[in-house]
């Protein structure tokens, strides 16, 4: 967890850490920022998390929901912990159509101009970091979701991030 906040800090990435995100089958860390305004409304009006993903398929029938909840969180990056650079991209995979999507290696982890050349190309960030002292920033990640476009999964994401940001009131209070 120490190697992840140490990631998030070099990127600059100013929200809540949420560690062991597991969808799809796909296990990452996201950084999320909560939406104070749209949390309170949610709060007031009674409108949980909603994590039924087949609830969200049905939004592209107007005639089933009137109304759709907002968004309550912003997810600001996707840390995933990688041992080889070789494999970063299958592990970024899908999740750049999410949000920006940065591997962590090993502190000491060498660097490879090719493998790095490649990442970059796509968009993959890269931070060295380690459970002591600061994470090094190899590469900016890009945000490259506006080429993809909003998605249903994508969307419930932010439901299951808001819902893993509710299990520790300490993020949510005075909202």
């Amino acid at each position: 967890m120490q190697q992840l906040q140490h990631a998030a800090r070099a990127l600059g990435w100013d929200g809540q850490l949420i560690p062991d995100v597991e969808v799809l089958g796909t296990r990452f860390a996201a950084v999320a920022r909560i939406r104070h305004d749209v949390h309170q409304w949610r709060s007031h009006h009674g409108w949980a998390p909603e994590l039924n993903p087949t609830w969200f398929r049905s939004w592209s029938e107007p005639r089933t929901h009137d109304q759709l909840p907002v968004a309550a969180v912003d997810l600001l990056g996707i840390l995933v912990p990688v041992s080889r650079a070789r494999h970063a991209l299958q592990a970024c995979g899908t999740l750049l159509t999410l949000a920006p999507c940065v591997v962590v290696l090993p502190a000491n982890y060498p660097y490879r101009p090719w493998s790095m050349l490649e990442l970059d190309y796509y968009g993959v960030g890269v931070v060295n970091a380690g459970s002591e002292g600061p994470a090094e920033l190899v590469i900016a990640p890009e945000d490259r979701t506006a080429e993809f476009g909003s998605s249903m999964f994508g969307r419930w994401l932010l439901e299951v991030l808001y819902s893993k940001l509710l299990e520790h009131p300490q993020l949510t209070e005075n909202a």
